[in-house]
């Protein structure tokens, strides 16, 4: 391509630039590009204005970002070339070395981040210099090359390390790098590098990403690992308030939290013997809504609680509609996500049109001495649940209010599609899949709904004067962890990597137990008791696509199957590893794993998978719950594929960003994928939970499994997608994402 030779110099800068980005792309003809960005240049000098080198990347990129189009993806990577530049160029500016580099002394960054306060020293009191120049020789520049413009963008404004002013110091394979060997510090030292090459290599080749808070804040002084808490309220008022405190502190850390509020008593019950006198739930929740207000996330938003509760409670009908946009305000949490806690005996009753009784947990608690929530259905249509329910319908002393169970779904579905919410999470379905339920029982989730583990309360045991100090023992509950990573599929799978992948994934998770700094205690304990970890995936639309297999498919539903099962076989056989290693989880023994009972529930009966099963039984697993599917929205960004399990919202979309205006492409759709992607919405929501109810057999926590649905569905259609997910034995359902709503993504979870 010729250019005129008097050319200003900064013009002529930007054409050689251009020209040595876009010879990777040989088929491209991009003189329509060059010319605007010259013509727009000469245009500004001759007005009189100057282009500082930060400037001119801008204009690279907004003119490259004009070029993208369905038919053109490509001009997200080469955007995400400009910007690249933009990056090392700041980064050689600040950190004083020669821009052609690209990536500098990697010892000195750690150390001048350290003195900055930025870095945590305990990257260099784990490693010598040696070892870090020995890291810094993993770094392989050309996987920047990787990056499209939105996921290069979202790495750089969310996740890379800056000085205190705000500064770019870290560059993307530095940021790789520091999570590398931040999680991997208290290895022995003979295997150390050899694991913090492993972890570059799966990180660095985008094949999985950590959740956002370990992305951001492995190797920084601040924020810790873990991704989402889930809390049990006791019905007391020093337990309430106990707990806003423990959600306050975890907020602040910047962990999305879950909170079970079944066991506080309804509007109207009785508080030391005197009836009418309990104001309900509600202000309870509008306390946690100021919470989520007030106490944000790292300074960067503002806190982010899911409140759960029983679909027998007295309150269920004010707890519906505290998300509504109508009625009256002083009983709405608008800034609060929920979720309804739903029996199988409650479904059946909605299907048969049947009556269905609301109770006190509190007066329950009182006159029968157990409580309804502490009980589960231990088998499809029999089991405890429905006899201690039935024993309490029939008990005259015992009040109750009757409405038919089809309306409280359909004030359930009515919310839904004004705001997204409730959540729907199948008690008895999580319940009877827990492998721990020796130990205790699931109450709740999480604020994304893919977290299933044990939850109970923490309660005040003694409260003393030591002298001059106030000593207060509390009994912890068991305060779940979530502890989050994710597979690229789009790209894992298609490179044959799983069974390198998955090992070290494992191993960064169960590492992040150990480093992880928690404010609440008795997270801590219950981090330490079950090591839980949630391995999870993203881009499943976009591997289905490169394998050119439709979403409304039975060959979907198969490969749905099959993959999962795969995914949990090796993850599972990664903890038992492990465990031969470092050991097995405190409560293994008395477990599903012990016991076998895992593996025979979800018919694992191929040669390898009893082999698997006699090991566990005798050598254990390091991690008491293993996988779990997170909505990972952001970092499927950052690995430039779609999200979670979801279909893609659409083919092309234009997203507005701060500084750039982004048009959106379905991933990989120029390699003749086109009909391979279907818009969201336009997606008979039957096969999506068909196949996940394929997958679920494989994953024993939980999926964030969204809905989409038409502004026009009718309600029986909206039914029949809930019975069906119901009947299917799939945990939970996460928002109904109508096309008339927004919802508000946890970005606490985004793995």
């Amino acid at each position: 391509m010729t250019v005129e030779r008097e050319m200003l110099s900064t013009q002529s800068r930007v054409v050689e630039q251009i020209a040595r980005t876009l010879q990777d792309w040989p088929g491209i003809d991009y003189s329509r590009f060059e010319s605007r960005v010259v013509r727009y240049i000469e245009q500004q000098e001759a007005e009189g204005r100057t282009f500082s080198s930060a400037e001119m990347d801008d204009l690279l990129v907004k003119n490259a970002l004009d070029e993208v189009s369905i038919e053109s993806p490509e001009w997200l990577k080469i955007a995400a070339r400009f910007y690249l530049d933009k990056l090392y160029r700041e980064a050689a500016e600040h950190r004083g070395y020669d821009p052609a580099e690209k990536y500098g002394d990697f010892p000195h960054l750690i150390r001048h981040l350290t003195e900055e306060g930025v870095l945590s020293p305990r990257l260099l009191d784990a490693y010598t210099e040696d070892e870090l120049r020995d890291a810094a020789r993993l770094i392989v520049p050309e996987r920047d090359h990787l990056f499209n413009l939105p996921g290069l963008l979202t790495l750089s404004t969310r996740y890379l390390a800056r000085d205190k002013a705000r500064r770019t110091f870290e560059l993307p394979q530095e940021r790789f790098l520091v999570i590398a060997l931040y999680l991997m510090q208290k290895e022995k030292k003979e295997r150390r590098m050899t694991y913090v090459a492993e972890a570059y290599w799966a990180l660095s080749n985008l094949y999985m990403t950590v959740a956002t808070p370990t992305f951001a804040n492995a190797g920084k002084a601040w924020g810790q690992l873990s991704s989402c808490f889930i809390d049990v309220i006791d019905d007391s008022l020093r337990g309430i308030y106990d707990s806003n405190t423990d959600v306050a502190l975890l907020s602040k850390a910047g962990g999305g939290i879950g909170v079970y509020m079944g066991k506080l008593r309804p509007r109207g019950s009785a508080i030391k013997g005197i009836q009418g006198l309990s104001s309900g739930i509600v202000p309870w929740a509008r306390q946690l809504n100021n919470t989520a207000i007030s106490v944000d996330q790292l300074g960067q938003r503002q806190g982010a609680i899911a409140i759960y509760l029983d679909v027998w409670h007295k309150d269920i009908f004010e707890f519906l509609d505290l998300k509504l946009n109508h009625g009256d305000e002083r009983l709405r949490t608008h800034d609060l996500f929920t979720g309804v806690v739903i029996p199988d005996l409650f479904m059946e009753k909605v299907e048969a049109r049947e009556d269905w009784h609301l109770f006190d947990p509190h007066e329950v608690r009182m006159k029968k001495g157990w409580s309804l929530e502490d009980f589960f259905d231990e088998e499809e249509g029999r089991g405890s649940f429905r006899e201690k329910y039935e024993e309490l319908v029939r008990d005259p002393n015992i009040s109750k209010k009757t409405v038919p169970a089809i309306e409280i779904m359909k004030r359930m579905m009515r919310s839904q599609l004004e705001t997204g919410v409730p959540y729907m999470m199948y008690r008895d379905a999580a319940n009877r899949m827990n492998p721990n339920k020796h130990a205790g029982m699931i109450y709740a989730s999480n604020l994304c709904t893919e977290i299933m583990q044990n939850n109970s309360a923490t309660t005040v045991i003694e409260e003393m004067l030591d002298g001059d100090v106030i000593v207060t023992k509390k009994k912890p509950g068991d305060f779940v962890v979530c502890n989050l990573s994710s597979i690229n599929l789009g790209r894992a799978v298609p490179d044959g990597v799983l069974e390198r992948l998955i090992p070290i994934q494992v191993r960064m998770l169960d590492n992040v137990i150990d480093l992880n700094t928690i404010e609440v205690l008795q997270a801590q304990v219950t981090n330490q008791k079950y090591r839980a970890i949630g391995l999870g995936t993203f881009g499943w639309h976009h591997l289905l696509a490169l394998k050119k297999i439709r979403w409304e498919s039975e060959e979907a539903v198969r490969f749905a199957d099959e993959l999962y099962e795969e995914i949990a076989y090796h993850t599972i056989r990664a903890s038992h590893e492990l465990a031969k290693e470092k050991g097995a989880y405190p409560l293994f023994p008395g477990s599903e794993w012990e016991s076998g009972r895992y593996f025979t529930r979800r018919g694992y009966t191929s040669e390898r998978w009893q082999a698997l099963s006699a090991a566990v039984q005798k050598e254990g697993v390091r991690n008491g719950y293993m996988m779990a599917i997170a909505p990972n929205g952001t970092t499927a960004i950052v690995g430039g594929s779609t999200a979670s399990v979801d279909p893609i919202f659409r083919k092309e979309y234009v997203e507005e960003k701060n500084t750039y205006r982004i048009t959106n492409v379905a991933p990989d759709i120029e390699k003749g994928l086109m009909w391979y992607y279907k818009n969201a919405h336009e997606i008979d929501q039957k096969w999506t939970l068909k196949q996940q109810a394929a997958r679920s057999r494989h994953i024993d926590q939980g999926v964030s499994l969204n809905l989409y649905v038409r502004n026009d569905i009718k309600a029986k259609d909206l039914l029949d997608l809930h019975l069906l997910a119901w009947r299917s034995g799939i945990k939970t359902t996460y928002y109904v994402r109508s096309l008339s709503i927004e919802v508000e993504e946890c970005v606490s979870c985004q793995s």
